[in-house]
C-alpha cells in the first residue's frame, strides 16, 4: 500500500474553501494532488510564518500575479489567524481563489477571525474509508489499527506510528491550541476517554476517573471536537411514549487513535473492544458519506431508559406539520452469526406510528445476507458498498 496514491472522495469546490481535519488525515497530500497548478504557501515554514505574522499585507506581494483561475493554497492557516482579513480583501478586490487548510478552526475563531463571513465553504478531511481503499480495505486491520493514512501507509509499524501520533502530535497540537495549561491532567483524561469510546458521556464519572474538575472535562471534550479528533453522536429524541436517553455518545475519529489513547497498543483487545471499534468504523463511514455526498442528514443513536438501543438513526426527513419524521435505523454487531433478538429495538421503534422508518438494517461480521420481515441483515462489506453507492441514504 505504501507509495500507492488513494483517490479520495472529497472534491474541490468551484469557489474558495476551508479544509479542516486532524493531522495525519492527508490534507496536504490531497491539496497538492487536487490543485497541481496552485501557488502553495506552507505556514509551517517558520520564516514565512514570522513574516506574515508581522505583516499580513505582504501576502499580496508574495503571491504576485496569479494566472486567471489559479488557486492559492495557504496550508496550516491557523498559524496566522490575522491572514484571513487579508484573504478576505484579496477575494473581494482581486477575485483570487483560496484553499485554506488547517487542523482546527478553534484558533482562527479565538483570534477574532470570522471564517470569511461565509464566503468560503468548509470541507472536512477524514481518515480513509472503505470506498477509497477498494481492494486494499482490510476490515480486521481497520478495527485493530484504524484508517489514518499516516498509519495505514506503514504496515507493520502500526503500534509505533499510533504511539508517536498520540505522544507527539496530540501534545504539540493541544499545546498549540493554548487550551490546556497543564498536560498531565489532560493525559489522564485522554486515557479515560480512550477507554470510553462509543459510550454515553457521563462527565461526572470521567472527571472522577481522570481526577480533574467537572468543568474541565467539558472543556477537554470541546477541544477534541474542535480539533476534529472526536465527535459527539446525539441521542435521538422522537418524543415517543417511553423515556429516552438524552446524553450524547462520544466516538473518536478512528479506532486506532482510541486504542492509542487508551494505552492498549501493546495488548490484545477484547471482543467488546472490537465491537465498539466496528461501531466507530461504521459511524466514520456514515459521516464521510453524509458530507462528501452533500447530504448532511442528522445522525444520532436511540436508547430508552430501559436500555433498549439502536446504534445509529439517520433522519432523512424532519418532522413537519402533517408529516412524520422519516428515519433509517442501523444496528451493528461484531458477530459472525445474526441473532433475531437484536432486532427488537428496531422493530419497537418502527412500530410507533409517529415515526416513519424508511429502512431497518442489521450489520454483522457474517458472510450471508438475510431479509427478515422488512429488516435487511448485511455483512459489513456489503453494507459499506451499499452505503457509498447511495443505496442506504
Amino acid at each position: 500500500m505504501k507509495g500507492k496514491r488513494v483517490q479520495r472522495l472529497l472534491r474541490v469546490p468551484e469557489a474558495s474553501f476551508f479544509l479542516f481535519g486532524a493531522r495525519g488525515t492527508g490534507k496536504s497530500t490531497w491539496l497538492r494532488a487536487a490543485l497541481p497548478g496552485a501557488i502553495y504557501l506552507d505556514l509551517l515554514d517558520t520564516s514565512l510564518q514570522l513574516e506574515l505574522t508581522a505583516a499580513p499585507h505582504r501576502l499580496e506581494a508574495i503571491v504576485g500575479t496569479p494566472a486567471p483561475g489559479q488557486w492559492i493554497v495557504l496550508d496550516e492557516v491557523q498559524k496566522v489567524p490575522a491572514l484571513l482579513d487579508e484573504v478576505h480583501r484579496l477575494m473581494e478586490r482581486r477575485g483570487w481563489t483560496f484553499a485554506l487548510c488547517g487542523s482546527s478552526a478553534r484558533k482562527l475563531k479565538r483570534g477574532g477571525a470570522d471564517l470569511l463571513a461565509g464566503r468560503a465553504v468548509t470541507l472536512a478531511m477524514e481518515p480513509f474509508v472503505s470506498a477509497e481503499l477498494g481492494d486494499d480495505f482490510d476490515l480486521d486491520r481497520a478495527l485493530d489499527w484504524g484508517l489514518l493514512p499516516v498509519v495505514h501507509d506503514r504496515p507493520g509499524l502500526e503500534p509505533e506510528t499510533l504511539g508517536a501520533y498520540v505522544d507527539t502530535y496530540l501534545r504539540e497540537e493541544i499545546k498549540e491550541e493554548g487550551a490546556v495549561r497543564k498536560f498531565p491532567p489532560f493525559a489522564r483524561f485522554l486515557a479515560v476517554a480512550g477507554m470510553l469510546n462509543g459510550q454515553p458521556l457521563n462527565a461526572e464519572n470521567i472527571a472522577r476517573e481522570a481526577q480533574v474538575p467537572r468543568s474541565t472535562v467539558d472543556g477537554y471534550f470541546e477541544l477534541l471536537n474542535d480539533t476534529l479528533l472526536g465527535f459527539a453522536l446525539p441521542a435521538y429524541r422522537p418524543g415517543l411514549k417511553v423515556r429516552e436517553a438524552a446524553r450524547p455518545k462520544f466516538y473518536w475519529l478512528d479506532p486506532g487513535v482510541a486504542r492509542a489513547c487508551a494505552g492498549l497498543l501493546r495488548d490484545p483487545v477484547a471482543s467488546d473492544w472490537r465491537g465498539t471499534a466496528l461501531e466507530t468504523l461504521v459511524f466514520h463511514e456514515l459521516r464521510v458519506r453524509n458530507t462528501t455526498a452533500g447530504l448532511h442528514r442528522p445522525l444520532a443513536y436511540y436508547r430508552t431508559a430501559g436500555g433498549a438501543e439502536i446504534d445509529f438513526v439517520v433522519e432523512t426527513r424532519k418532522r413537519q406539520p402533517g408529516l412524520r419524521p422519516r428515519v433509517i435505523c442501523i444496528e451493528v454487531k461484531h458477530a459472525e452469526r445474526w441473532q433475531r433478538k437484536w432486532e427488537r429495538p428496531l422493530r419497537d421503534l418502527a412500530a410507533d406510528g409517529r415515526i416513519e422508518t424508511a429502512r431497518l438494517i442489521g450489520v454483522y461480521r457474517g458472510a450471508r445476507r438475510y431479509r427478515f420481515d422488512g429488516l435487511d441483515v448485511l455483512p459489513v462489506g456489503e453494507f459499506l458498498e451499499e452505503l457509498h453507492a447511495g443505496q442506504v441514504f
